[in-house]
């Protein structure tokens, strides 16, 4: 396929998967296309027809393997790991499990399934004839016109498919709400192990991530069918490009985005969700590339308003279809939309009013002045080490107000910003990484010293977690957080390998509220939901999983966990082409029953995973029950000690805090801090700490 039509294609088809990184690294390439170098066969004197006919055969061929392929979805074997790399482990037990959409196999560890809720029908594509007709109308409503034409016809059930990818989700009481490409569900959850689909609302535009606060429900657009009204007609399939000099290639440089609509969509949509069942548009801001992802604000000193940090990740759009809107390079246009995050002030009594109110320039170098300030460093590519990029865009942000920073994931870099002021967020520290190939997201720990960000390498629609790929690409850095800059401690992937055909990467994921602990549970696709502890952020390890076999062995379908967050006692996971999973924690040797339990006592009102909240445990007797499990893994005291502390809460526990079984707790409080004083490391210092204050003033 050739770069110009590829480009349009991963746009309109991938964007939001990003067709393995294009459109992320190059959005604006539709402008800025080149040929592929001329090869020596072209470069040769012509010997006879024939061998003129195979050398263009031989171009074709090599001008398709430059831009990824002519097919998408066929799985490509994994190449060879460069020299010092280790890659992922084939006798893992998720490594060869059985192949099936709804009947694959499973495996598990330290992690319970107790329930796969299956797409609504709405969101079902329900068809697998590539020639039923309802296929070529989602493919239709998705303006990719002639450009399918190129892909084999089993393939164009793959691309229909994504139409209705499962996204992100959010929390709010009994309700969980689950984004999807062509709109969203919300679901009862006050029964997790039967959890069931309460609404379906059909809203095309992907990716169509979704966050809540109160009576109002936001979702992000970026695809260009997103339709104003929320229609599902979609926009007239775009012509093919027109040829030059008689040849079958279209003209290069020539400006491909869709063409300027007036009804078209791309950005936050607002709804009032007071009556859950019927989630109403009350607003709809647009912005100029859209909106990839979104992050909810809150300011504790503005309790009039909320704030939506927008992250796009797409083409701007012509300002014919929205005025002010450039792509140009910042010395063409100081007003370019590109380098650059929104912000959306939202007046909570007065949703329809919402607006853009600032658009901070977060990549711009302080001391010039010139907002294409950041870049990637270089990173790793098919052909080897690439040439450093600019850092135009944001993936996602993730604002922790508790401790008034956030952590973006911008494409090329890790960044910390200062969000004290929501309006005007500044940039504090920048990191980057060779081994990273796209910046994708990012979790703080509890304390806010340590960061987690995540690389998407491939994008998402890439298979980067097989035997051969490196477990220093697609992975989790790590990085500690001390006076506002970052230092990097170790990276952490999902350990086991996949095969080619299984989509697998670092994606999102939440903190699990055990105390004493910096937790994990994260998604990776089709590689599944794993646990990590990085408690220890230079030795983070794997503690619990959960894993499918891949959906097709012999074609790579999108597939697998986007999400998977952790919400008052149990997991969630958004599964893009089954459904919704709901998973609970079991107890190993590296998570104790006490741990899990602790866990559970942190309940919240809301949960938007990108609007971090401070964790916060009960003086409950079970919270110390955890500590001291914990102070015995890492042998802090010795075992006599150990068994004394539980013989003491087990008799104020039997007792049901009888005072005389509390004084005894309290009186045991002063020496375990003094333990604290001359513990090993901080984080039995802390524990300990911990621990005495709830002695202090237990409950049950």
């Amino acid at each position: 396929m050739n770069r110009v039509a590829k480009v349009i294609f991963c746009t309109l088809i991938a964007s939001l998967f990003l067709c393995l990184g294009a459109t992320r690294l190059h959005a604006q390439a539709q402008s800025q296309t080149q040929t592929p170098a001329a090869s020596p066969a072209q470069q040769a004197p012509d010997k006879d027809k024939a061998d003129k006919d195979k050398a263009k055969e031989a171009d074709k061929a090599k001008e398709d393997d430059d831009d990824g392929g002519g097919n998408p979805f066929a799985p490509e074997p994994a190449p060879a790991l460069p020299p010092g790399m280790t890659g992922s482990d084939p006798n893992d037990p998720r490594a060869n499990l059985k192949p099936g959409l709804y009947d694959s196999g499973e495996a598990a560890m330290g992690l319970k399934h107790l329930l796969l809720v299956k797409k609504p029908d709405a969101f079902q594509l329900g068809s697998s004839d590539p020639d039923d007709p309802k296929v070529k109308k989602v493919i239709s409503q998705m303006g990719i016109g002639p450009m399918i034409d190129k892909l084999p016809k089993e393939m164009h059930l793959a691309v229909a498919g994504l139409a209705f990818a499962n996204s992100d989700l959010a929390f709010q009481g009994n309700h969980l709400f689950q984004g999807n490409f062509y709109g969203m569900s919300i679901y009862d959850i006050s029964n997790p192990a039967s959890a069931k689909v309460l609404t379906t609302m059909v809203c095309p535009g992907g990716q169509g991530d979704v966050s809540v606060y109160k009576n109002l429900m936001f979702m992000s657009v970026e695809v260009p069918n997103g339709r104003i009204d929320c229609g599902v007609q979609g926009f007239p399939a775009e012509p093919p490009p027109p040829a030059a000099d008689g040849k079958d290639k279209p003209k290069e440089n020539q400006d491909r985005r869709p063409a300027a609509q007036k009804d078209r969509f791309r950005g936050v949509r607002i709804f009032d969700i007071s009556d859950i069942r019927n989630p109403k548009q009350v607003a709809a801001v647009q912005t100029c590339r859209g909106s990839h992802t979104h992050t909810l604000v809150l300011d504790p000193n503005d309790k009039a308003n909320v704030y939506i940090y927008v992250s796009g990740t797409s083409f701007v759009r012509q300002p014919e279809e929205l005025p002010g809107c450039s792509g140009e390079a910042p010395d063409k246009d100081p007003n370019t939309a590109l380098f650059r995050i929104d912000v959306i002030k939202v007046p909570v009594a007065a949703p329809q009013d919402a607006k853009v109110v600032n658009s901070p320039r977060v990549f711009m170098d302080a001391r010039t002045g010139a907002m294409n300030g950041l870049n990637n460093g270089g990173t790793h590519g098919k052909k080897g080490a690439e040439k450093p990029q600019d850092t135009n865009q944001c993936h996602d942000i993730t604002v922790y107000s508790a401790i008034g920073l956030a952590a973006g994931a911008c494409s090329g870099n890790g960044i910390i910003l200062d969000v004290k002021d929501p309006v005007h967020p500044k940039r504090l520290d920048a990191v980057n990484d060779p081994n990273y190939s796209y910046w994708h997201s990012a979790s703080f720990s509890n304390s806010g010293d340590k960061v987690v960000f995540t690389d998407e390498w491939g994008g998402g629609l890439g298979a980067r977690c097989r035997a051969n790929d490196p477990n220093k690409w697609g992975a989790d850095a790590i990085f500690r957080l001390k006076d506002d800059k970052l230092t990097f401690a170790n990276y952490y992937k999902m350990p086991a390998a996949q095969p080619d055909t299984s989509n697998c990467v670092a994606h999102n994921g939440s903190l699990i509220p055990v105390p004493g602990r910096d937790i994990e549970v994260q998604g990776w696709y089709q590689g599944g939901v794993s646990v990590m502890d990085f408690t220890d952020p230079a030795k983070p390890i794997e503690i619990a999983y959960y894993d499918r076999g891949t959906i097709d062995p012999k074609m790579l379908l999108l597939g697998g966990e986007w999400s998977a967050y952790w919400y008052n006692g149990y997991i969630y996971g958004s599964e893009i082409a089954r459904g919704l999973d709901v998973l609970e924690l079991t107890p190993t040797k590296n998570l104790t029953q006490n741990e899990i339990d602790a866990a559970k006592t942190v309940h919240v009102s809301e949960l938007n995973v990108q609007n971090q909240q401070k964790l916060e445990w009960p003086a409950k007797l079970v919270v110390a029950k955890a500590y001291v499990d914990q102070l015995e893994r890492s042998q802090a005291l010795p075992a006599d000690r150990i068994a004394s502390l539980r013989e003491a809460i087990q008799g104020a526990e039997s007792s049901h805090l009888n005072k005389g079984k509390v004084t005894k707790l309290k009186t045991l409080a002063p020496s375990l801090e003094k333990d604290a004083a001359a513990a090993q490391s901080a984080s039995d210092a802390s524990r300990l700490h911990a621990l005495a204050a709830v002695f202090e003033h237990p409950s049950m």
